[in-house]
């Protein structure tokens, strides 16, 4: 059985919080349409601690990377 990788779902919330808006609502809504085994990969201007609560307490791990100083790359993988 051949095994394929999912790419990552890609999200990108700066815009929406420089328009004051607040991301959560969308980041859970991409979580709930991931497939099985796909990873969400959000860019933020800001490292989204609160987020690894919500998430790992779904099973998903996370690797941040800080890219600049208003960037922030977060996977969020869920677990087996």
């Amino acid at each position: 059985m051949e095994m394929h990788t999912v790419e990552p779902l890609e999200l990108d919330v700066r815009a929406d919080l420089a328009r004051g808006e607040e991301p959560f609502d969308r980041i859970m809504q991409a979580v709930a349409s991931l497939e099985p085994g796909q990873s969400l990969r959000l860019t933020a201007p800001f490292e989204p601690v609160p987020l690894y609560g919500v998430l790992g307490r779904s099973g998903f791990t996370h690797q941040t990377q800080q890219v600049a100083n208003d960037e922030w790359v977060v996977i969020f993988t869920p677990q087996a």
